[in-house]
């Protein structure tokens, strides 16, 4: 039996980047297949130890953090120790008497540090059944034409070939505004076959996922924005895997902090600390198979379990609203089992045009892509109070004089943004009524509050930062200000003006390349009028 679910990262994106073609030419072996993937593992289940990683694909990189010695061949597939290993991935069972199970079980997994969940399913479903069919030189050669693959660029649209089939796909930037938009077909021309175009590298398929939870998306993205603990249970770990990372990318573009596991096990090293009913369960999304999930977990506050997807007529079959109270053990029905009270109103006229969408067989990406516009602008709304009261905070333009410390950013007070909203609350941006003050006051409380304050602060800091250097360096002349300063002024001044420097030089100032340049001149002329010991300590050989 094959099936195929999610792969790729579990959390974690890492900003990318393009070397030149003359560095690219330079680099080490398989550099360009590192840009995309970590390794290649294959994945046997072992019924007591759980999942074992049997064999993994091996690159220069990988070979020197774990002490092996590797050739500079095409990646190879080493023997290792046996680990667990928690990722969604295809899989295939064959009858075999000769093991305990009465089968035996494999998976492929591809490990990746870039969050491109979609496309890696894409390029999972191409390379299992050939590689459960050829097994290892089918990986060779897959890894041989990854690693030929253009760098995984910014904002750029690239077509990745792969065992015949091109996959063309459009890498996100950060100017990309959040919403569902295809990619542009290329318009040079190729030998290579017909791309098949994937709407997102990372987007799953929202529609598809939600389908058996549309009249409970509102509660479930509240639950999300809260960061409460949410346990998943779906009859495969595709279904798993796939609804929690749709559960987790409902919050766009608010950033996710708390953790998720898309398949989580028994096995798992974590296993002991989320079972446990001596504290409180932690910020987690856990996706799951295994029915003892439901006897281990009832003490968690709220609980998803779906079955197989199931039509009433020509509609999707919807799971019930139910209370904890209601939990039983492995036999437990489908429902979204929870004491929670939604603070919003549902949507009913989305609920009613999505439904009537899949009645009229609307496109899937149609679905989707007024799903998504759906939670993002709920989203939005939400967030764009809390902007705007954030921006109230920052001290005004004029107050940043050059050669005085900058004023600090004022403290951020509950009480005065929820008096706030009587006349700039998400009323302004949402038909929806409800509790919004209760909802916010549960967000102060969670994860995902501290994670957006934490960064706006820090956004705000910076450009606190940046407008104070360019206050210095629109002032007067800085000879005129050094006539009546001491050294130790000077000195500091230096100091300080470098410190900026390296700030923006790291990208962390939003500041004019002319900006940069008056400072490193205010610098050069600052320590010039010092004497010359103290010359050779701000400027050492």
């Amino acid at each position: 039996m094959d099936s195929l679910s999610g792969a790729g990262p579990r959390r974690g994106r890492g900003r990318l980047g393009e070397a030149s073609p003359g560095a690219r030419a330079a680099a080490a072996p398989w550099a360009r297949f590192s840009a995309w993937l970590e390794c290649v593992c294959v994945v046997t289940f072992d019924l007591e130890l759980g999942q074992a990683l049997e064999a993994a694909s091996e690159t220069p990189s990988s070979a020197s953090a774990s002490g092996s010695v590797v050739g500079r061949g095409a990646p190879g597939m080493r023997k290792t120790d046996t680990t667990t290993v928690g990722l969604p991935c295809p899989c295939k069972q064959v009858k075999d008497s000769s093991v305990k199970r009465g089968y035996f079980q494999k998976s492929l997994v591809l490990v990746s540090r870039l969050p491109f969940v979609r496309l890696f399913q894409a390029l999972l479903g191409l390379i299992a059944p050939e590689y459960f069919d050829r097994l290892a030189p089918c990986l060779e050669a897959v890894c041989s034409e990854i690693d030929q693959w253009p760098a995984p660029t910014p904002g750029q649209t690239l077509k990745l070939p792969v065992m015949g089939v091109v996959l063309q796909v459009r890498i996100p930037s950060r100017v990309d505004k959040p919403e569902y938009s295809p990619p542009k077909q290329c318009s040079h021309e190729s030998l290579l076959p017909t791309p098949v175009v994937l709407a997102s590298v990372h987007e799953l398929d929202l529609f598809r996922c939600f389908q058996p939870v549309l009249t409970h998306v509102q509660t479930l993205w509240e639950l999300m924005l809260l960061g409460e603990p949410l346990l998943v249970l779906a009859p495969s770990p595709a279904m798993a895997s796939d609804l929690v990372l749709a559960l987790i990318s409902c919050l766009q573009p608010l950033k996710f902090c708390c953790d998720y596991r898309p398949y989580f096990t028994i096995h798992d090293s974590e296993f002991k600390e989320f079972t446990t009913r001596t504290q409180a369960p932690p910020n987690v999304v856990l996706g799951v198979t295994n029915p003892f999930f439901i006897k281990t977990l009832q003490h968690w506050p709220h609980i998803l379990r779906v079955g197989e997807p199931k039509m009433s007529g020509d509609l999707p079959k919807q799971v019930k609203l139910k209370k904890p109270s209601r939990l039983k053990t492995l036999d437990t029905k489908p429902g979204l089992y929870t004491a929670y009270s939604a603070h919003l109103h549902r949507d009913k006229a989305l609920l009613k045009r999505l439904l009537k969408g899949l009645q009229k067989k609307r496109p899937w990406d149609t679905q989707t892509a007024s799903l998504r516009r759906h939670l993002l602008e709920l989203t939005h709304s939400f967030i764009i109070p809390l902007e705007h009261y954030m921006a109230s905070l920052m001290p005004l333009k004029k107050s940043i004089t050059p050669w005085k410390t900058p004023p600090q950013i004022r403290p951020f007070r509950q009480d005065d943004f929820l008096r706030s909203l009587e006349h700039a609350g998400p009323q302004l941006t949402c038909i929806l009524k409800g509790d919004w003050l209760g909802l916010y006051r549960r967000f102060f409380k969670s994860p995902h509050f501290d994670g957006w304050y934490r960064q706006r602060h820090r956004e705000m800091a910076h450009k606190l930062e940046a407008l104070h250097l360019e206050a210095i360096c629109e002032a007067q002349n800085i000879e005129t200000w050094m006539k009546d300063k001491s050294e130790v002024e000077v000195v500091d001044l230096v100091l300080k003006l470098r410190e900026k420097l390296v700030q923006a030089q790291g990208h962390q100032l939003p500041v004019k390349e002319a900006t940069l340049q008056r400072a490193q001149l205010y610098i050069e002329t600052a320590i010039g009028s010092l004497p010359k010991d103290l010359q050779a300590v701000l400027c050492p050989p």
